[in-house]
């Protein structure tokens, strides 16, 4: 197949393109750098006053959109939340843009999307079909994602919308920053510890968006978790046994919150998120706990 990827130079996008080129598919990079071939990989470039991706993209058949500004990158300012929304959309509107141009339609367009649609809770368990969204920052800014997404329907185009949990991986993502006070032998539980965290191995969340490319009955959402959510503090000893460290040193709710400010939500509150879309559609998870996860990436 021919597969473009949008944010393919990214933490998923690069394990992701590995996957795609080891099973022998074309490679498409959509980058704001210049066109060029290299590596087995067609660089496109696009987001350019001028340019024209949908010209080198004439025989593509999925696209996938992973584009978008790390919610790990800086404190939310009122400056960095306008970046991390207008980089998702613009992203995604460009992606529809381009198809409505092309003459041959994709057959599928992957677009990633986030957990955090879903309201933070530590009793309740959300899957696919739940209605309830969240209403904060992040909920508002992953709902408009899906919704812009989803206006490639009306070209016969099928959308799978890929929830992204917390994606761990050893050099990228949200694990580096979590494992460093357990480096230091200082780690402890996070806020109250009963917040849920529902996680992914880098590589299941590759092998999940390959698995939506390549399954015709995956439409609308689906959770990109492990099948075995943990609550934080859980997680936290879970490293510390894995890594020999200690499990001591509490960090309270209002020291992160003087820390993150708006963005502690994203280590003090969670969601305990089901990947039933995948399941039901007999997906096999090479980390399904995390445990061995860890362990494989550490």
């Amino acid at each position: 197949m021919n597969i473009a990827i949008s944010g393919g130079t990214g933490f998923v996008g690069q394990s992701l393109t590995k996957l795609l080129q080891d099973k022998g598919h074309k490679i498409y990079i959509l980058t704001r750098n210049n066109s060029r071939y290299e590596n087995g990989i067609h660089y496109v470039q696009w987001l350019k006053d001028g340019t024209r991706p949908e010209l080198e993209l004439d025989n593509i058949d999925a696209i996938v959109n992973l584009a978008g500004i790390s919610l790990n990158n800086g404190r939310w300012t009122k400056k960095q939340k306008k970046a991390i929304y207008t980089s998702r959309m613009n992203a995604t509107l460009e992606i529809v843009r381009i198809m409505e141009v092309l003459k041959k339609k994709p057959n599928v367009l992957v677009n990633a999307s986030a957990v955090g649609i879903y309201p933070t809770s530590t009793i309740a368990t959300y899957a696919e079909n739940v209605s309830d969204y969240a209403t904060d920052f992040l909920g508002r800014t992953v709902y408009d994602w899906e919704r812009h997404a989803k206006r490639a329907e009306k070209l016969n185009v099928r959308v799978a919308l890929a929830r992204f949990g917390v994606i761990l991986g050893r050099d990228h993502g949200a694990l580096p920053s979590m494992l460093l006070p357990y480096k230091l032998h200082v780690g402890g539980t996070i806020g109250s510890g009963e917040q849920w965290l529902s996680w992914i191995h880098v590589e299941d969340a590759a092998r999940a968006i390959y698995f939506a490319i390549t399954n015709d009955n995956i439409n609308g959402p689906f959770n990109v978790t492990a099948p075995n959510a943990t609550r934080m503090k859980e997680f936290g000893n879970t490293i510390a046994t894995i890594m020999g460290s200690c499990h001591w040193l509490p960090v309270p709710s209002f020291a992160m919150r003087i820390a993150l400010g708006e963005k502690s939500v994203l280590v003090l509150e969670g969601q305990h998120v089901l990947p039933n879309v995948l399941e039901k559609h007999h997906f096999e998870f090479k980390f399904p706990h995390l445990k061995e996860a860890l362990e494989n990436l550490l």
